[in-house]
């Protein structure tokens, strides 16, 4: 498990008290009797954390015991080419360990010794376990947030930017990647997308630093292409076409890479598998 958010900086989730409680099995809320479950060091303020729904959803949880190993698989056989933003932003933001610098929706995979990785599902790596639109993090206390991929899975992602914007400091900085062109991806759930005009409208209370494609139109286009051929030669059964899809990813994606020169055409934005955002919390 990576670092934990210093209990000074913590409030309850169901109140907002910071009156709270900590020993060794339990977080009791003084302000509402509210009681969270605390499991090897790691803080649990949900108490039903969301379950693989489907089975391509179900093979991916078994990967996900392995981080490292999982990891390897997504960069390699996804669909989606995108430059490494996630150590560039390590890199450029996250390097001062006395920042409070959260990985919000982290999956299985911790990223950084300097980062605190929290998600509605408690995997090894995760410090904290609650929902994206109601973390139990105090006001304007929060240096650095990374938000990558995780929006479309939110049934209202203006309520999780919201709540973002609420424990980031004044100036505090968050890199977030939305995804547009991708087939459906439950993780357990899938919601929405987003164009570049509809990222710019969700961080609209933000000073935004940079935004612009991050998954070119290839990755958008390959996507699309491994889904459609698996529908089209299952002849109607579910079962054939997980095994076509897999199949088929692992002998097309090679063909994400054109996106090394595609990404950057100034039309590419029109198809773009996804975008990705480095925004400032106004100072004032």
């Amino acid at each position: 498990m990576t670092r934990q958010l210093p209990r000074k900086l913590f409030i309850c989730p169901e109140c907002r008290s910071s009156r709270l409680r900590f020993r060794k099995d339990r977080i009791t809320c003084m302000g509402c009797s509210s009681q969270f479950s605390v499991d090897n060091g790691r803080y649990i303020f949900l108490k039903n954390p969301p379950s693989a729904l489907d089975l391509l959803d179900r093979i991916k949880s078994i990967f996900k015991s392995f981080p490292r190993l999982y990891s390897f698989i997504v960069r390699t056989f996804s669909p989606v080419y995108s430059p490494d933003f996630t150590s560039r932003f390590i890199s450029d933001y996250v390097q001062d360990k006395s920042l409070v610098s959260i990985n919000l929706g982290s999956g299985a995979v911790s990223l950084s010794d300097n980062m605190i990785d929290i998600d509605c599902v408690p995997y090894k790596n995760v410090s904290i376990v609650c929902s994206i639109t109601s973390l139990p993090v105090a006001d304007s206390s929060v240096d650095r947030i990374l938000n990558s991929a995780v929006l479309e899975h939110v049934p209202s992602p203006e309520a999780a930017i919201n709540e973002m914007l609420r424990v980031m400091k004044p100036g505090a900085v968050i890199c977030c990647y939305m995804p547009f062109i991708v087939g459906y991806h439950a993780s357990p759930h899938d919601y929405s997308r987003l164009t570049i005009e509809g990222m710019r409208n969700l961080f609209k209370d933000f000073d935004i630093v940079s935004l612009d494609v991050c998954g070119g139109p290839t990755s958008g286009l390959l996507w699309i292409l491994q889904e459609w051929l698996a529908l089209i030669l299952s002849f109607g059964s579910k079962n054939l076409h997980l095994v076509l899809y897999i199949l088929i990813s692992m002998l097309t994606w090679p063909v994400k890479y054109i996106d090394v020169i595609l990404r950057k055409h100034p039309a590419s934005r029109n198809i773009a598998s996804g975008f990705l955002i480095t925004a400032r919390k106004p100072s004032q």
